[in-house]
């Protein structure tokens, strides 16, 4: 697996115009389903972001960091079954349901974004993702590809999309591709195990060490 570096560079090296390229060869129109932003089964819907989105979503709505993320809920957990531990990044709040926080629907079931002019790159960029050299698969595995770009379950998908449209989805799915590489490097730079007590929540993400309300972690 190659470094972190060198998939930064591959990631800044990406032809935008390749990318719109392989958008219109699989096709995709949002249908306003709201799949992508509903938990599913029992899981809840779980969408990373970083911390300056977090602070933008903030700014958005006056809403404290508690309303707008939460600590990523992997490998978090103590004896009694509560939250626990260290976690790495971000994901967006969830509601009672565990759908997204920002998430509402009308009368007849058409999705919306209540944050939509501020929604992360992840949210930008579904259902699409860049597969780099040691690039995760957040959104799960891959339902189609055109080239570096990897479609993901969407009913969205196959349907005919304006070069406009494709041109701005490959410049938001460029910068995600680079913002995910950067973060992962100062994570990995400035971790430092907290050694959290018993009940606490300590998240690393590019700044440091945080509490789950995002201030920084003391020890």
């Amino acid at each position: 697996m190659q470094s972190l570096e060198a998939e930064l560079e591959q990631a800044r090296a990406l032809d935008p115009d390749d990318l719109a390229d392989a958008i219109e060869a699989i096709g995709f129109e949002c249908t306003r389903c709201g799949a992508c932003c509903k938990s599913e089964k029992d899981d809840p819907h779980t969408a990373t972001v970083f911390p300056d989105e977090v602070r933008a979503l903030q700014d958005a709505t006056g809403e404290t960091w508690r309303d707008v993320a939460r600590p990523m809920p992997y490998g978090l957990e103590d004896a009694d079954g509560d939250p626990a531990g260290e976690t790495f990044e971000w994901a967006l709040g969830t509601d009672g349901c565990g759908d997204c926080r920002f998430y509402a629907e009308d009368d007849d079931g058409t999705g919306a974004c209540t944050v939509h002019a501020d929604r992360p790159l992840v949210c930008r960029t579904y259902p699409f993702s860049v597969a780099l050299g040691g690039t995760s698969q957040p959104m799960g595995e891959a339902v189609d590809e055109e080239g570096l770009v990897r479609a993901h379950e969407c009913e969205g998908l196959g349907r005919d999309i304006s070069r406009d449209d494709a041109e701005e989805l490959a410049g938001a799915l460029k910068e995600r591709a680079v913002r995910e590489i950067e973060e992962a490097i100062a994570v990995r730079d400035e971790y430092e195990p907290a050694n959290p007590g018993a009940g606490e929540v300590v998240v690393h993400d590019s700044e440091g060490a945080k509490r789950p309300d995002g201030t920084p972690y003391e020890g």
